[in-house]
């Protein structure tokens, strides 16, 4: 059999599944597959060989990506589509990157890393460690320091990478959520510093990997009797005052917000034991306009700032 006449296809997932797929059944021939690779090679300077089975990301030592790897990296976006590219270029990216290491040097490196069920660079459902009660907010592995280029950068890294090298994922977990409630316990000092309620990063952890420390969130609950209220529509800023800023604000800034980058859409409600987004619906834009007007502005309630 010919190589274009061979098909690599992947399972179907929901719509609402994370990690991009989108409720159809994906199937890509190897020569899709293979011009898709070639163009990844091309815009990110990656040398690479494709082959029958996979390609061979060259180096010492090299790295074997097979066609089906390659359809898991996808998660059912076109190989040919900017979409497509981008997420065959994380992937292999990370392989190179992480192959480069040792095994001890990649593991003082782990970090975790938080993201929200549906977010665009979501490495699929086998890369969840731990799924936050309410559904909302997924954790996993990622590592600072190995991407060249910015080594502040927390590269995500999904589960073939490590089979690859061979980390004892349980036991690794337990370390990188150790390493989270300790920045957890940090953010929930500073925030009660903080007269604007911000939540900013703290060490490796962006804010919506933050919210996935207990310490964190126990804080923001009992601020406001059990149960409180964050908006995080970006990943590296969040909000848990929410009388002090534009109910519009928080949709506003997600759409604006550049989609690798983009938080939660809506606010979060906060428990202890349970991060849940609010129900879709209402028109926040409209509850300013609904304030009444005044003939002396300056003595207008001022809500935000």
């Amino acid at each position: 059999m010919g190589v274009g006449a061979m098909k690599v296809t992947q399972m179907a997932r929901p719509q609402s599944a994370p990690g991009g797929y989108r409720g159809r059944v994906s199937a890509f021939t190897a020569v899709e597959l293979r011009r898709g690779i070639l163009a990844v090679s091309v815009l990110q300077d990656l040398d690479i060989e494709p082959a029958a089975l996979g390609v061979t990301l060259t180096g010492s030592p090299t790295v074997w990506v097979s066609w089906d790897e390659c359809c898991r990296a996808l998660s059912g976006h076109d190989p040919e589509t900017p979409d497509g590219r981008e997420r065959l270029g994380r992937w292999l990216l990370a392989r190179r990157w992480a192959a480069d290491l040792s095994l001890e040097n990649l593991r003082e490196r782990l970090r975790p890393v938080g993201l929200p069920v549906d977010h665009v660079l979501h490495p699929g459902l086998d890369w969840v460690r731990r799924r936050v009660l309410g559904g909302a907010l997924d954790l996993g592995f990622g590592a600072v320091d190995i991407d060249p280029g910015d080594p502040d950068h927390v590269v995500l890294l999904p589960q073939p990478l490590l089979d690859a090298v061979g980390l004892d994922s349980e036991a690794d977990w337990v370390e990188a959520e150790a390493y989270l409630e300790r920045m957890g316990v940090v953010a929930a000092e500073r925030l009660g510093l903080d007269a604007k309620g911000q939540l900013r990063p703290i060490g490796d952890c962006d804010a919506v990997t933050l919210l996935g420390s207990t310490a964190l969130r126990t804080a923001i609950a009992s601020q406001s009797g059990g149960m409180g209220a964050v908006v995080v529509p970006m990943r590296r800023r969040g909000w848990t005052r929410l009388g002090m800023i534009d109910p519009a604000f928080g949709p506003a800034a997600a759409a604006a917000t550049r989609a690798a980058e983009r938080g939660f859409p809506r606010p979060l409600l906060v428990t202890a034991e349970e991060l849940a987004l609010a129900i879709d619906g209402g028109r926040p834009a409209t509850v300013v306009l609904r304030d009444p007007a005044v003939d002396e502005p300056w003595l207008k309630d001022v809500l935000y700032r």
